[in-house]
This record gives C-alpha cells, sequence and structure tokens, in this order.
C-alpha cells in the first residue's frame, strides 16, 4: 500500500465588518491560515474580487505552491545527482481564466527557475533534472493544466 500523508490547517474569516455578509460590498475578504506550530498567513481574496493586495491570495499561495514543490523536487535530485547547486530563483507565472458562470481555472503555469550550479560541467544535468522534478511534484501531479518549466543554469 503507497504511503498516505494527511495535513490539516486552520482558516478563519475575519472580513466581518458588522453585519457580516449582508451585501458583497459590506464585508471584506480577510482570513487567517494557521497550521500549528507554523507563522500564521494573512490572506484576502484578490484585488479584482475585492480583495486586501497586501495580503497573500489563493492564486498566489497555488502559484508558490507548484514552484517550492518543484524546487525541492529538484534540489533533491541534484543533490542524488552530484549537481552542486548554489543558488535558486523562480518567477512563476500563472493564467488563470474566469469563466460566464462566475467561476474560473488555472490554464498554464509556466515556472522560470535560475539555478546556479557550481561548475560549468554540471549544466547540463541541471537542465536534465528539471523533468524529473515536474514528474515527481505532488502539486503538479494534482493539477488538471499544463505545468511547464523554462529553466536556466549558469554557472556561479
Amino acid at each position: 500500500m503507497a504511503k498516505q500523508h494527511n495535513y490539516t490547517l486552520t482558516v478563519k474569516w475575519t472580513g466581518n465588518r458588522g453585519e457580516g455578509t449582508i451585501t458583497a460590498a459590506d464585508y471584506d475578504r480577510n482570513h487567517t491560515i494557521s497550521v500549528k506550530n507554523k507563522v500564521d498567513i494573512a490572506g484576502s481574496s484578490d484585488t479584482p474580487f475585492r480583495g486586501d493586495g497586501s495580503r497573500h491570495n489563493p492564486e498566489d499561495m497555488f502559484l508558490s505552491s507548484l514552484s517550492t514543490c518543484h524546487m525541492l523536487w529538484y534540489l533533491h535530485l541534484c543533490a542524488d545527482a552530484g549537481v552542486i547547486v548554489t543558488d535558486y530563483v523562480d518567477n512563476p507565472t500563472g493564467v488563470m481564466e474566469e469563466v460566464a458562470t462566475g467561476g474560473g481555472h488555472f490554464s498554464e503555469v509556466v515556472l522560470h527557475p535560475v539555478v546556479t550550479v557550481k561548475d560549468a560541467s554540471m549544466i547540463d544535468k541541471a537542465n536534465e533534472l528539471h523533468e524529473k522534478a515536474h514528474e515527481k511534484c505532488f502539486i503538479a501531479n494534482s493539477c488538471n493544466f499544463p505545468v511547464r518549466h523554462k529553466p536556466t543554469a549558469v554557472t556561479g
């Protein structure tokens, strides 16, 4: 049997201005995401959806989940393959499309990792390992749209 991992957290809405959801304009989308023994995350909806732009929104968090899952697998695979990574920065992009019924979905995410490796002889292997990391990423494997990657490896 495959290993199963369970996750729990608490999401608490903090946007009641006094009259609850009496109208869509009369409450804030603010909330707090809490995980035991971790720092709370201040959340809201994205600004086009009446949210607070200074707080993290679900779309930001989704994009960061894809990026960090890929990065963590990638670093592990590099360590196993003898590729010494000294720096890793990703600037992922995502496209979310609204539909006429008011919902929406992500249609694409592209990761743009820039990886610094210790030696130029490691660049080819460093670039190859992104595909393997993509295959192993738990979050990307849970998506029903393409998650692509356009990596760049450099020496530093």
